[in-house]
């Protein structure tokens, strides 16, 4: 039986998952930047703007989650390579006519393997904290659009979302 190559790079010919060999790859200075949004009533986000929330100061708690975050993926992505990380940039803005909080994270190393993984785990640890630190007031957060909108570096170059 023929195995034709996957375009998904974390399966072997035989259909098995392995870990990406990147040894022949060169280290470049790649970067990644990722986004996602957490909805809530308005009342919500008033605590957080105010500062009064019960368990302190959110935003400020959510940034230093969000790059404990970057830092730990390959401990929580099976197949991910742990990485020398060597900048991680948190920004939360308040969108208070949605309602929402916007996470965006620029994650960045020199090395033979992009931060995309990083960036999203970054932006995901970040909204799950602020969910965490709001849901005595609001269980019905939702967070949304998390994705990848721009990379550099590395072999396949640049790449910016269509958004």
């Amino acid at each position: 039986m023929s195995h034709q190559e996957s375009p998904l790079t974390h399966f072997d010919a035989t259909g098995q998952a392995h870990m990406v060999d990147v040894s022949a790859k060169q280290e470049t200075h790649r970067i990644a930047v990722a986004a996602g949004t957490i909805r809530m009533k308005p009342e919500t986000l008033a605590l957080i703007q105010s500062g009064s929330a019960k368990k302190g100061d959110v935003l400020g708690i959510a940034r230093i989650a969000a790059i404990m975050g970057a830092k730990r993926t390959s401990d929580l992505v099976p197949l991910c390579h742990p990485l020398p990380i060597t900048r991680v940039a948190v920004d939360f803005e308040v969108d208070a006519a949605a309602h929402s909080v916007h996470c965006r994270a620029q994650v960045e190393t020199v090395g033979k393997t992009g931060v995309e993984m990083e960036a999203l785990t970054a932006v995901q640890v970040g909204l799950l904290t602020i969910y965490d630190m709001c849901k005595a007031a609001d269980r019905g957060m939702v967070m949304t659009n998390v994705r990848v909108l721009e990379k550099h570096g590395g072999k396949s170059g640049d790449w910016t979302a269509e958004i």
